[in-house]
């Protein structure tokens, strides 16, 4: 029974036995392998760990051992940085929120983070943890890290808060005290800063480190040398960026207490935050260059400081100033005092930099505003300034020097006083002189007389009067000329004045023109025996002395003049031969004009006088009665100067000669020649009427009769009402009646549009009705003219024509009747003036080839005048600019410089300026745009453009402050022309773009 009951118990309990038996052999194997995953984990084989963890959890029951694996799992997932490890820390809290490792999870994950440096992860999970159940070790180390994560990530304020935890602690207080230390420091608490760092100056580890830090502090505090001498002791102990900064603290401690010798090194030393300096530093190291008198090095860092607006910049400003000043750098100098003088911080500085300012402006010429503007700013800022009187005597100077005569004008009628007069009667001829150069001679005029109102200054009350004189002449009105030159001369000042040389030459010219010859051969030989070093115009003088006698019929004292021209060999020798060979034909010399004559045409092939000098020897050998050289002299007219007015002539005579020698035949070849080739003309109408002669004659009147009918310009049958018609309106034409000429000539033509007169009464038609101001009318009648054959007409209607079509800017016309003109003139003025428009035209046009090919015909004439030679360079100038054909322009430019006047001579310069800096000569460049602000002030587009190419020449030089000044300058001060202001933008940007590379104070 016994024996059966144990068996039986041993039964009953001995499956469950075995099962826990089966199950421990289990779960013993599973535990092995679970601390192998630790020995793995704990030996940082993180990813084998990983594998048999999950391995373990995979094929394990026990919730806790499940626990405990999905701990491990999620931290080798941590510690290998996989997607998803922080949820898979997240989803071990919430499978198993009874694991005792859940907290100690959000513990080691945060103190794996902060090992890691990962400061912003690790408070992640330092904020997860609970630390209410952690031992005393476990919470310091905690409150040290998170304290140290906030101070990393710069919340100093929660750093404090964890730092204070453990200032006691034995493992993390004397950290936690230098922190702190560090925490007040870095806000300026020094007081608390020095605290904190005595408590651990015993340590060697943060007794390094708080060497700077003291250093920095004694000189944010003041105490310049304790500074020094703990930035000397710290420096060898220093890594190169604490060197730096320390340098700066020792040498910025020099600076304060103007021991600037020892700062230079050491200011020298410093290498900036992060490679950069700011505009304090370059200040600091400037001034003590300053201060030694050393001020091209000083220049070198001033200039350097690009956008201050500070107290440090104003005196940066003044300093670069005064050392551009020491260096005789004048214009930069200028640009250095404006800038400080605009700034408030330092109100004596601003006072001073002012005044220098204004002086150098006067002295130099201002590119920005008038000098008078800038020297009336400084009295109205500065009304009780000991410098009164001083400005006040520039300022009265000023308006004659800085040559801005338009603003000055300006600014002298606003302010009309007594002191003023004298300035306003110059500055009023200045300008008048400028509309003159300019061709406006109305404006000009009006200016002379306001200088003579003054009467202030005699000598320029005479001058005024001189140049009044000029425009009236100019302006066609030549008794009011001739009556001023003569008031010119009764002024006891005159002989003192530049214009007095010439005033002979112009008071003949004067009657001259009034036709008062006697009055011009006495002021011609006045001027010729006083003139000297002036060929130009003693030659035009023995010219215009030439006519004066051969006009007045004082033949041989004219001949006498045209030899003197002659010997002079100026490029008018050819007009003075000429009119002395046909003088001798009014003194009965016929033999020395054929003579004279000949010569010519063999001297002058090319002259614009060959035709007419061929016409009158073929004339003259007519009435010598040598009809076969006169037949060849006109042949060889008519063959070599086909486009001549003498051609119709020519022909005409041929036909008298044979006619006059009763050699029908011939004649009527010559005369129906003319008909056929010069229709209309007054050749025609007298070849007409003598073959008509030799018709009756002969008894062929049917066979004149046939061929008259094919004339259009012969209406025989109205010969008698056509002509009665035509002088009823030519009548009133030379009775100066200008309506009732037009009237006239209007009805004329009606009835006969192709009458006997009809090319006259259509020319003096559109003579009256351009006269008129109608140019749109006269169009159709002048080019009736110019479509007729060749005639006496034809080249003033065609320049008349030229002159409508360019005023209402009708350029294709212009330019078919400027062809015209230029092939067909027989006055040179008149070709020279088809040319010059030619090549504005086809410049307006953007046709520069074409516009070159004219500006090099007018340049080729040695007879024009300067303006006209001006306006030729320009455009063969602005041309190769268009074409980027700089080497031309170039060229160009430097001609045009030689003569040019106002505006041209100020664009001129600048493209000398321009070349000079493409070349790098900067310096040189620079000298040339001062020129433009010294003597052309008024242009001030010219004055802008070359202001940008002033500050390339300076950042070319290494000059930053003046290259960014000016371009801010140009920016602000011409907006009225926006092309400058986008190149001044431009480079602006780059430059500012390149400091911006070493200057943190620099904004792009």
């Amino acid at each position: 029974m016994i024996k059966t009951f144990r068996l039986s118990l041993f039964l009953l309990t001995s499956s469950p036995i075995l099962l826990q038996a089966q199950q421990s052999s289990i779960y013993t194997h599973d535990l092995k392998e679970f601390d192998n995953a630790v020995s793995l984990y704990k030996e940082k084989q993180y990813q084998s760990a990983q594998i048999l963890f999950e391995k373990v959890k995979a094929s394990q029951n026990n919730l806790e051992v499940k626990s405990d694996c999905a701990y491990y799992i999620a931290n080798c997932a941590i510690r290998l940085n996989q997607y998803g490890a922080d949820a898979l820390i997240e989803r071990f809290v919430e499978e198993f929120p009874t694991s005792t490792k859940q907290n100690q999870a959000f513990i080691e994950v945060a103190h794996y983070y902060f090992d890691e440096g990962n400061y912003p992860k690790a408070l992640e999970w330092f904020n997860k943890a609970d630390t209410s159940s952690m031992s005393n070790t476990d919470r310091e180390r905690y409150n040290f890290q998170k304290g140290y994560a906030f101070f990393a990530t710069k919340n100093n304020k929660e750093a404090q808060k964890y730092f204070n935890k453990v200032i006691n602690s034995p493992v993390y207080g004397s950290q936690a005290k230098y922190y702190l230390g560090y925490i007040s420091y870095d806000s300026d608490d020094y007081k608390g800063a020095s605290q904190y760092f005595d408590q651990v100056s015993d340590q060697e580890k943060y007794k390094e480190k708080m060497g700077y830090f003291q250093a920095d502090m004694n000189f944010k505090l003041g105490n310049f040398q304790k500074a020094i001498e703990l930035g000397e002791a710290q420096l060898p102990k220093s890594n190169a960026v604490e060197k730096s900064e320390l340098s700066k603290i020792i040498g910025e401690s020099y600076f304060n207490l103007k021991q600037y010798d020892k700062a230079l090194p050491y200011l020298k030393a410093y290498k900036g935050k992060k490679g950069k300096w700011n505009n304090t530093d370059y200040y600091q190291l400037g001034y003590v260059y300053y201060q030694q008198k050393d001020y091209e090095n000083a220049i070198a860092q001033f200039n350097k400081i690009i956008d201050g607006n500070d107290h440090v910049a104003h005196n940066a400003y003044y300093h670069l100033a005064e050392s551009y000043l020491k260096t005789d750098k004048k214009q930069q100098s200028l640009n250095a005092f404006k800038t400080a003088s605009e700034m408030e911080f330092e109100p004596k500085i601003q006072e001073d930099a002012y005044l220098n300012y204004a002086k150098l402006s006067y002295e130099l010429g201002n590119p920005y505003q008038s000098v008078p503007e800038v020297l009336n700013g400084y009295l109205a800022k500065y009304p009780n300034s000991s410098y009164k009187q001083e400005i006040n005597n520039l300022l009265i100077n000023s308006y004659i020097t800085s040559k801005n005569y338009t603003e000055a004008l300006s600014l002298l009628e606003k302010n009309k006083t007594a002191e003023n007069r004298l300035a306003y009667q110059k500055v009023a001829f200045y300008r008048g002189l400028e509309l003159y150069t300019d061709g406006n001679y109305s404006g000009a005029f009006d200016l002379f007389k306001k200088s003579i109102a003054e009467n202030k200054d005699l000598i320029y009350t005479a001058r005024a009067t001189f140049w009044k004189a000029e425009t009236e002449y100019n302006l066609d009105q030549y008794t009011e000329a001739m009556l001023s030159f003569k008031q010119f001369v009764n002024y006891d000042q005159a002989a003192a004045t530049p214009e007095f040389k010439n005033v002979n030459y112009n008071l003949a010219y004067s009657y001259f023109k009034l036709k008062d010859y006697d009055n011009a051969i006495k002021h011609f030989t006045e001027f010729i025996g006083q003139v000297k070093n002036d060929n130009v115009r003693k030659t035009d003088a023995y010219l215009r002395l030439g006519d004066c006698n051969f006009i007045s019929a004082k033949y041989w004292p004219a001949m006498d003049a045209y030899n003197k021209a002659i010997d002079m060999k100026s490029v008018n020798a050819d007009y003075a031969a000429f009119q002395k060979g046909i003088s001798y034909g009014f003194v009965g010399k016929n033999d020395r004009k054929i003579e004279d004559l000949e010569k010519f045409v063999k001297t002058y092939p090319s002259s614009q006088y060959a035709d007419d000098a061929l016409y009158e020897l073929g004339n003259t050998y007519v009435n010598e009665n040598n009809e076969s050289k006169a037949i060849a002299t006109y042949d060889k007219l008519i063959a070599n100067y086909k486009s001549s007015s003498y051609v119709a002539k020519s022909i005409l005579k041929q036909g008298l000669i044979y006619y006059n020698n009763n050699k029908s035949e011939p004649a009527l070849v010559k005369f129906k020649k003319v008909v056929a080739e010069f229709p209309n003309s007054p050749e025609s109408i007298q070849a007409v009427a003598t073959a008509r002669l030799i018709y009756v004659d002969n008894g062929r009147v049917d066979e004149y009769s046939a061929w008259v009918k094919t004339l259009s310009f012969v209406e025989v049958s109205d010969a008698d009402l056509d002509n009665t018609s035509y002088e009823s309106a030519e009548k009133q034409y030379l009775m100066n009646n200008s309506k009732q000429a037009i009237s006239g000539f209007t009805n004329y033509l009606v009835k006969f549009p192709n009458g006997l007169n009809a090319l006259k009464a259509n020319f003096y038609l559109a003579q009256l009705y351009f006269a008129d101001g109608l140019e749109s009318n006269s169009v159709k009648h002048y080019e009736y003219v110019v479509a007729q054959p060749r005639n006496e007409f034809t080249e003033q209607a065609l320049a008349r024509l030229c002159q409508v079509h360019l005023k209402a800017k009708q350029n294709d016309k212009a330019i078919a009747v400027l062809l015209r003109l230029e092939n067909e003139a027989d006055f040179p003025q008149n070709k020279t003036y088809a040319q010059s428009n030619l090549m504005k035209v086809y410049y307006e046009k953007e046709n520069y080839t074409s516009a070159v090919v004219y500006a090099d015909k007018v340049l080729a004439n040695d007879k024009i005048d300067d303006r006209i030679k001006s306006d030729a360079q320009i455009i063969v100038a602005r041309s190769a600019i268009k074409t980027n054909n700089e080497v031309k322009a170039k060229q160009a430019y430097a001609d045009l410089l030689k003569i040019a006047k106002g505006e041209l001579a100020a664009e001129a310069l600048y493209y000398d300026a321009y070349f000079k800096n493409k070349e790098s000569k900067f310096e040189a460049s620079n000298t040339v745009i001062q020129k433009i602000a010294k003597d052309y002030s008024g242009y001030k587009y010219y004055g802008a453009k070359g202001l940008v190419i002033m500050a390339k020449n300076f950042y070319g030089l290494k000059d930053s402050f003046q290259a960014t000044y000016i371009l801010e300058s140009v920016i602000k001060n011409f907006t009225d022309y926006p092309d400058v202001v986008e190149e001044a933008k431009a480079e602006l940007e780059k430059i500012k773009a390149e400091a911006a590379k070493t200057n943190s104070s620099v904004t792009e």
